[in-house]
């Protein structure tokens, strides 16, 4: 993929729907993270709190693949902590 420094939001956002996640309101989401001049952390925050902007994120029935969520996380340097919130962002109904 690259330099992670080079990778833009929407390759990260890219390889969590790879994952198997689920984006409702994805446009939003995207005007969001263009907007924030730290976009990772933006995305931290909006994977906690996006439920009332109708961000939600998703994963079917069979689930997500954990692992690619981890890596993506990992390959884009999002601070520590981060899979904790997205993972329960996904959780939640």
């Amino acid at each position: 993929m690259g330099n992670s420094s080079d990778e833009t939001f929407a390759d990260f956002l890219e390889s969590l729907k790879q994952a198997g996640v689920k984006i409702d309101n994805e446009q939003e989401l995207k005007e969001r993270l263009a907007e924030a001049s730290h976009w990772r952390y933006a995305f931290r925050t909006i994977a906690a709190n996006g439920r009332v902007l109708g961000i939600k994120f998703s994963e079917p029935e069979t689930g997500s693949d954990v692992s690619l969520i981890q890596r993506a996380l990992d390959h884009f340097r999002f601070p520590v902590g981060t899979q904790d919130i997205f993972v329960a962002s996904l959780k939640a109904q």
